[in-house]
């Protein structure tokens, strides 16, 4: 990978991280007292355009998160990773390009918010909840977030995720760090995905509409298992934040 596309990609996955780690804080906060809400990633990016200087932090946010579009794109493309050319290999080279095209989304909203006359309200999910076979793909969502719950917890605890950051070449309190951020983060993103999975089936056979997002899972958390519970996982979820702001050091470890 050339200088300046390692440069973009470096300011891709802090700006992914950024968005993750604001969400845990803000999800986090009204535990202590310290105000804050559940939230979403567009909930933080309404959160930045309330700031001062929010306008300009969405415009350098969205740019980063394009940024992680072409990451990823051109990591699925020019098969950076040397995959099989087999189903397995196109499956992994394909993730890498849903991934980019999520992250590229949400910074395209994040420009729009600045830029056009949106201001990050509208979904939609719900438009496809909303749609004639609306109950059909939100259970086809469901399985799909089963299936990112289980990759997720395998990215977690499986030998594999410690093996690439032990072979990375990295000091050894930066691996412990990316370690341990990781394996919390990877965890709660777990879990977050298994409750979206749910509330997604729900959704689909009984004939509901509206949003579903993080900030839907959250308040689940804390509606069934308290406060408590719902302020560790979003920790969690911050600590997802850290561990790509750790791994923007070191795009080429092959890490999610």
């Amino acid at each position: 990978m050339s200088q300046k596309k390692e440069t973009i990609s470096r300011i891709g996955m802090v700006a992914k991280g950024a968005i993750y780690l604001l969400i845990g804080i803000l999800t986090a906060l009204p535990i202590f007292g310290l105000g804050g809400k559940t939230s979403s990633s567009k909930g933080a990016l309404r959160f930045l355009a309330d700031q001062s200087y929010g306008q300009v932090l969405l415009v350098i946010l969205g740019l980063g998160l394009l940024g992680y579009l072409f990451f990823r794109g051109y990591q699925a493309i020019a098969n950076l990773k040397n995959h099989d050319d087999n189903a397995k290999g196109y499956l992994m080279r394909g993730s890498y390009l849903v991934s980019g095209l999520v992250y590229g989304y949400l910074g395209f909203t994040a420009l729009k918010m600045v830029f056009g006359s949106s201001s990050g309200k509208s979904s939609s999910v719900s438009k496809v909840l909303n749609s004639e076979y609306g109950n059909t793909i939100a259970i086809g969502i469901a399985l799909v977030l089963v299936g990112k719950a289980i990759y997720e917890f395998y990215m977690a605890y499986s030998g594999k995720f410690k093996e690439e950051v032990e072979q990375a070449g990295i000091d050894h309190k930066a691996r412990t760090l990316l370690t341990n951020a990781g394996t919390i983060g990877f965890t709660a993103r777990g879990i977050v995905a298994g409750i979206l999975a749910y509330l997604f089936f729900k959704a689909g056979l009984q004939n509901s509409s509206g949003d579903l997002n993080r900030a839907d899972a959250f308040n689940l958390l804390q509606n069934e298992f308290g406060s408590i519970i719902m302020a560790i996982v979003a920790a969690g979820i911050a600590c997802y934040g850290v561990f790509m702001l750790i791994k923007s050091k070191y795009p080429d470890v092959d890490l999610r």
